[in-house]
């Protein structure tokens, strides 16, 4: 079970996440996670979004170039150790995390993950009863 993430590469000068974002809004789709990366010269801003098909298709209309990417999704106890317990499933299971970043939902935190293995990663988190979050759940929230 994966999730699709929106990579919109940006380039790093003033107003360029701000237009991003409004992009986004005039067209109704609403973010509900998100992590921005920078070099010297560009940024790469991870999103996850109430509709990743109509997103991309508006900021490719607006110039932009952007990634559908699939990821894995999980509840991790919002709780001293949560986290650890899921990235030493993965680790167990020899699932490299590329990157990773959170968001809390009601009492839990939802942990996006990428990696090039999701199948494998499902596998292992599923194996240690961690609730993966279906697509439908992150594009609500």
């Amino acid at each position: 079970m994966t999730v699709k993430q929106l990579s919109i590469f940006l380039e790093n000068k003033s107003g360029r996440l701000a237009e991003v974002t409004k992009t986004l809004g005039d067209a109704g789709v609403n973010m509900s996670a998100f992590s921005l990366a920078d070099t010297a010269d560009f940024g790469v801003l991870r999103v996850i979004v109430d509709d990743p098909e109509k997103a991309a298709t508006v900021l490719r209309d607006s110039g932009r170039s952007v990634k559908l990417t699939d990821v894995v999704c999980v509840r991790a106890p919002h709780r001293p150790g949560g986290l650890a317990d899921a990235l030493a499933a993965l680790n167990e299971a020899g699932v490299v995390v590329e990157y990773l970043y959170a968001f809390v939902a009601e009492k839990d935190a939802i942990v996006v993950i990428r990696t090039e293995e999701n199948d494998r990663a499902v596998e292992a988190l599923r194996a240690r009863e961690f609730q993966l979050v279906s697509p439908d759940e992150v594009y609500r929230n």
